[in-house]
């Protein structure tokens, strides 16, 4: 275990200083430069300092081996729009959007499985047809249009709902206030991992049902229920928990444009507001801090496999 831990570390520290590199060449070479620089009030003498302060005069490998040099101990610099370090900023916004990411990815893990296992047992029946139309949509549905459509339908229609941020304005809010806020972005962004999640449970639990170990359990006698959640659920999970690594990253990606439609204070509508404002430090923070989500999000899900398989080795 320790040496399994040791190497995925490492190889995470190599695929944590590429995608830096990519990502802050890329950055660097978006046309407009930050908007700092671009403000008509601000002379071309003054710009000019200013960006010489900011170290944006400085050859890229130069401005690379400063900002990585400070981004190891932590220091991402600080936001030329905010004027606050990106740590901060990152800090501020980081719970926010796990807030909604984990109620998402929760929701979809107790609606998918269940209905996964039911459409494989009931194969081909009103209830399949139906799961698997569902999950079609599902999968097809952006979700930009899903959260215009039910701010539209909730929120002006019907008044069910706010339409955007996470808290009332000008009030302390209770439980329930959050918990409003909360329901239409988390179905937003659940939609597309609860309809994935929810065709892999069914194939997976298809494929494990047809086993003989299932079949030898069924003619000793034992009960249908025990059959599946104790001996067919388990192997069924293993493939589940492989999409479940591939779906994080799909959640936070989908959380930028979900977090934007419903203002939700998080790090989806921090980075859209930094790519605006062409924020080279905000930018590149919430990258690494991504890419850091998703690399744990991958690491929790190969232990998975041997916590639900121990056939399954590390090495």
């Amino acid at each position: 275990m320790t040496a399994y831990l040791l190497r995925r570390i490492g190889q995470s520290v190599v695929l944590l200083f590429i995608v830096s590199a990519i990502v802050f060449v890329i950055v660097r070479a978006t046309p407009g430069g930050p908007a700092i620089l671009n403000n008509p009030d601000v002379d071309p003498e003054t710009a000019q300092a200013i960006a010489r302060d900011l170290g944006l005069v400085d050859p890229l490998p130069v401005q690379y081996w400063k900002w990585i040099t400070r981004a190891v101990v932590g220091n991402f610099g600080k936001s030329y729009q905010h004027q606050t370090p990106v740590t901060t900023l990152i800090q501020n916004r980081t719970p926010n959007t796990l807030l909604l990411a984990g109620t998402a990815l929760v929701v979809s893990l107790l609606l998918a499985v269940p209905l996964g296992m039911i459409s494989a047992v009931r194969r081909y029946s009103l209830f399949d047809y139906i799961a698997t139309l569902t999950a079609f949509f599902g999968v097809s549905i952006p979700n930009f249009w899903l959260g215009i459509m039910m701010i539209v339908v909730c929120s002006v229609t019907l008044g069910w709902l706010p339409s955007a941020g996470m808290t009332p304005a000008g009030v302390v809010p209770t439980f329930g206030d959050r918990l409003r806020h909360l329901i239409m972005p988390a179905i937003v962004l659940c939609t597309f991992p609860l309809a994935q999640l929810m065709r892999y449970s069914r194939s997976s639990m298809v494929e494990v049902i047809e086993q003989d170990y299932i079949r030898t359990a069924r003619a000793k006698g034992i009960a249908p229920r025990r059959v599946l959640f104790a001996h067919a659920l388990r192997n069924a999970l293993i493939p589940v928990v492989t999409v479940l690594g591939v779906i994080t990253p799909r959640l936070l990606s989908g959380a930028v444009v979900t977090e934007t439609i419903f203002a939700w204070p998080g790090l989806g509508r921090l980075a859209i507001d930094s790519a605006m404002t062409r924020d080279y430090p905000v930018i590149m923070g919430i990258t690494m801090t991504t890419a850091i989500l998703v690399v744990i999000s991958n690491l929790v899900a190969d232990l998975a496999y041997v916590a639900l398989d121990p056939r399954i080795s590390l090495s």
